[in-house]
């Protein structure tokens, strides 16, 4: 079975936000296990995980709506993104390895399916407005 797994571990910031994640953990677990996406679909084979804190009220609050985009918009978008992203990921002496802690496996020519497209590109757009990064080709926006 072939898998597109991406994860982002809560800890993004531990060394930066370290005070500020425990007093979220002391205080709020739920809010953090509800911060987890996993979107799966077997018959094409690829699922999408997603941990990160804030990223499942975002979701729900300013992206846009499911189908609002079309798959090749998303797709293209993903591509120019997804390459910058493991560029970044492979020189953690020039970029904070907080922020790009692993690749993501996301190649292109394979058919994802809409809702892997949508969850890469929305969780791709918030990393870039709520950690300031632009990982270039296209300006993140809602």
């Amino acid at each position: 079975m072939k898998n597109i797994v991406i994860i982002f571990i809560l800890g993004l910031f531990t060394l930066a936000c370290s005070g500020y994640k425990n007093k979220l953990v002391a205080t709020n677990n739920q809010g953090i296990a509800n911060d987890t996406i996993r979107i799966a679909n077997e018959e094409i084979e690829y699922e999408i995980i997603i941990i990160e804190p804030g990223f499942n009220a975002w979701l729900a609050s300013r992206a846009m709506p499911r189908d609002y985009h079309s798959q090749s918009y998303l797709e293209s978008r993903n591509n120019v993104w997804v390459i910058e992203y493991n560029r970044r990921a492979l020189q953690p002496f020039s970029y904070d390895p907080n922020l790009y802690p692993m690749q993501i496996d996301y190649r292109r020519g394979i058919d994802y399916g809409y809702e892997v497209n949508y969850m890469l590109y929305n969780y791709l757009v918030f990393f870039q407005l709520t950690y300031k990064q632009k990982l270039g080709g296209f300006q993140a926006r809602l």
